[in-house]
C-alpha cells in the first residue's frame, strides 16, 4: 500500500467501519464472532469472494474484487441482462451448496420485529398507517416453511461484482447462516423489481415470487428505524420507503 495518499470511509456507523486503503479494504467491527463468521463464510461459499490478507481481531483485511458492482440502490444497474443471469447461476451454487455449519438466527424471531416495527413507524409519523398496513398483510406471505440452505444474508446489490457478463466477487459475508433462500433473491433486487426475471433466468424460475415480493415488504418495514438511527436515509429516491409505496 506504498504510495495510498487518502483512507476513504466505506461504511460507519456503531457497529462496524470499512475502510479502503488501496486496493485493500479494512473491516472493523466490535463483533469478533461476526468477523470470524465472515471469514468462515468466505472460505466455504463456492462462489468468487475476496482474498483473506489477514485477520486480527477486531479487523479484517481483504483484498479488492474486480469489476463493478450490479449497481446501487435508488439508480438504475447498469448490468446487463446477462450480468444478472449470472449472478443468479452464482447464488443458485451457493444455495445448492450445504450450509454452513453454524445456528443461523437472522430470521428468527421476525413476526414479532415487524409487529414492533409497523407500530414504530406509525406511532412517531414515519409512514402513513395505511401504507404500513397494506405492505404488512403483504410481508406476512413470507412467514413459511422453508428448507434452510446457504444464505449470504446480507445480498444488497452493491455486494454482487461482474465484469462484463461475470461473477467476479462476491463481498460483505458477515450474515451468512442457514436460511430461507428467497431472501437473498429479494435482497438482491429490492428497489429493483424490473431485474428479477433477468436474475432468476440464471437462478431457476421455480420461485414463489409472492415470497419474494413478501421480502420486499418485509425487509423495507423492519430495516427502516435501524436505517434511520445509523444515519442512512430510506426515503431518498428508488429506496426502503419507494419500494413499500410500489405495494400500494
Amino acid at each position: 500500500m506504498r504510495g495510498v495518499e487518502e483512507v476513504e470511509v466505506v461504511v460507519a456507523h456503531s457497529e462496524r467501519v470499512t475502510l479502503r486503503v488501496g486496493d485493500v479494504f479494512l473491516k472493523v467491527d466490535g463483533d469478533p464472532a461476526r468477523l470470524a463468521a465472515e471469514v468462515a463464510a468466505m472460505r466455504l461459499a463456492p462462489v468468487p469472494t475476496p482474498d483473506v490478507l489477514w485477520h486480527r481481531p477486531p479487523v479484517l483485511a481483504i483484498a479488492a474484487v474486480p469489476g463493478r458492482a450490479l449497481g446501487i440502490l435508488g439508480e438504475p444497474s447498469p448490468a446487463s441482462p446477462a450480468a444478472w443471469a449470472a449472478a443468479g447461476a452464482a447464488i443458485r451454487r451457493l444455495h445448492d451448496a450445504p450450509p454452513p455449519p453454524w445456528d443461523g438466527g437472522k430470521l428468527a424471531g421476525l413476526d414479532a420485529e415487524l409487529e414492533r416495527e409497523c407500530a414504530w413507524l406509525v406511532d412517531n409519523g414515519v409512514l402513513p398507517a395505511g401504507l404500513v398496513d397494506r405492505n404488512r398483510t403483504i410481508a406476512e406471505a413470507a412467514f413459511r416453511p422453508w428448507t434452510p440452505v446457504f444464505m449470504h444474508g446480507d445480498l444488497q446489490i452493491t455486494h454482487v461484482f461482474t465484469d462484463g457478463d461475470e461473477v467476479t466477487g462476491v463481498i460483505d459475508w458477515s450474515e451468512a447462516a442457514p436460511g430461507d433462500p428467497l431472501f437473498d433473491l429479494a435482497i438482491l433486487t429490492l428497489g429493483h423489481e424490473e431485474r428479477l426475471e433477468d436474475l432468476l433466468a440464471g437462478y431457476g424460475t421455480d420461485v414463489d415470487r409472492d415470497v419474494i415480493r413478501a421480502w420486499w415488504s418485509l425487509r423495507s418495514l423492519t430495516a427502516s428505524r435501524w436505517l434511520i438511527e445509523h444515519g442512512f436515509d430510506p426515503s431518498l429516491p428508488g429506496c426502503e420507503f419507494d419500494v413499500l409505496r410500489s405495494r400500494m
